[in-house]
């Protein structure tokens, strides 16, 4: 069986706002277009959920065995998805689509709406009436998804024709997942997940620094662009630092370290780039997400603060999920006026806020983002910036 992965699909974007301080600044951003959820030759952006068992094999996904999911290591609120899925089960094969689910539950998330996979009801929602359609698949063939869901509606195309459109969806984000049933279904292959993220847009064109500068010597001696990746060679030179400023949004990007890397990502900093300030007395400053190569030998022995996806100084990332060098790490910072969180490879490893912590309290909550050069190689990709995700609030700790 052969599985070749299409162009990404080109989406007009629906665009919503998030804080971005006034100016000519926020022309530097670009609609996001669609980006894909799955590589073709691995599991990156994806946690196995459960007891299921899932693989690749000719450039295909595999729900290969068990009972559980495959999850997102984003969550998502407005978006278009699409998919193309063939069942390896002749017949009663079942199987399932996620969309907005919680994290927890088992064998599968709860809450979520699941789009079925199951023979007979393609595509149908059972928890949301009108969300159903017949004749519509291809029975033993690839078939095709596009969902489209904004705020409460969802609606779906199956194979290019219009399946249903329907609103009642009450869960207002959440991951994507595919369900593993192979017990009760059978096998699955799945290939070409594309998603567009409506309201985020991209901070990195793929072909210049467009929306950047560096800070403190010339840009060129060492950073560039190559094969559509941002790259900072680690010789000396500046930081880059983004063009526009923003107070609360939800920042998403992809890095990848070399052996002993060592980097970070400037958050709500001052055009000088300060992000360490311990009393008022001090100038202004924002603060700094690390980015490390937590496991490298002379990184064994800092402080809990100083690994990666730690907003550093202020509070430690627990658990520690960095991936070896020369692996894709996913990183999310979400910042939402004086609470700050941090999500590493799919797992939140940290939650402050400035009534908890008196150094975050010491931080502004307005500024711009910058790129670390911290005299390793490290390469950038898909950074995407939209509105602040809004996270239930904490409870205080007795």
């Amino acid at each position: 069986m052969s599985c070749i992965r299409l162009t990404a699909l080109t989406m007009a974007l629906m665009v919503t706002s998030m804080t971005t301080l006034p100016g000519p600044a926020s022309a530097q951003e670009t609609p996001s277009v669609s980006r894909s959820l799955f590589d073709g030759v691995s599991l990156h952006g994806w946690s196995i959920e459960n007891d299921c068992d899932v693989d690749v094999i000719d450039g295909c996904l595999r729900l290969k065995a068990g009972d559980g999911w495959l999850r997102s290591h984003h969550t998502y609120r407005d978006f278009e998805l699409h998919l193309e899925w063939k069942a390896l089960q002749g017949a009663n094969y079942d199987a399932g689509i996620y969309i907005r689910a919680g994290k927890d539950g088992k064998p599968s998330p709860k809450p979520a709406y699941q789009v079925n996979l199951l023979q007979g009801k393609e595509g149908n929602i059972g928890s949301l009436p009108g969300a159903e359609s017949t004749g519509l698949v291809k029975p033993g063939e690839w078939n095709a998804f596009d969902l489209k869901v904004v705020g409460d509606a969802v609606t779906l195309q199956i194979n290019g024709k219009p399946a249903y459109s329907v609103g009642g969806l009450q869960q207002r984000d959440g991951y994507i997942g595919l369900q593993v049933e192979v017990p009760k279904g059978g096998q699955f292959l799945l290939k070409n997940i594309q998603i567009k993220e409506l309201g985020y847009k991209s901070l990195f064109n793929g072909k210049d620094l467009t929306g950047w500068e560096g800070e403190g010597g010339e840009t060129k001696s060492c950073w560039s662009v190559e094969e559509g990746l941002l790259v900072c060679s680690g010789q000396k030179g500046p930081w880059l630092r983004s063009v526009a400023e923003y107070a609360d949004f939800d920042l998403r990007l992809e890095y990848r370290l070399s052996t002993g890397g060592n980097s970070g990502v400037y958050v709500r900093v001052p055009k000088d780039g300060n992000h360490h300030r311990e009393t008022d007395k001090l100038p202004p400053a924002g603060f700094e997400v690390q980015i490390l190569d937590d496991a490298a030998p002379q990184h064994l022995k800092l402080k809990d603060y100083q690994y990666s996806a730690s907003i550093y100084d202020i509070a430690g990332a627990n658990p520690r999920v960095s991936r070896v060098p020369g692996e894709w790490n996913t990183l999310e910072i979400n910042c939402h006026g004086g609470r700050v969180t941090t999500w590493h490879n799919g797992y939140q490893v940290t939650d402050v806020t400035s009534t908890e912590s008196p150094l975050l309290a010491l931080r502004s909550v307005s500024g711009f983002l910058g790129l670390q050069n911290h005299s390793t190689v490290v390469k950038f990709r898909d950074i995407r910036i939209g509105p602040p995700i809004e996270l239930p609030a904490k409870v205080a700790k007795p």
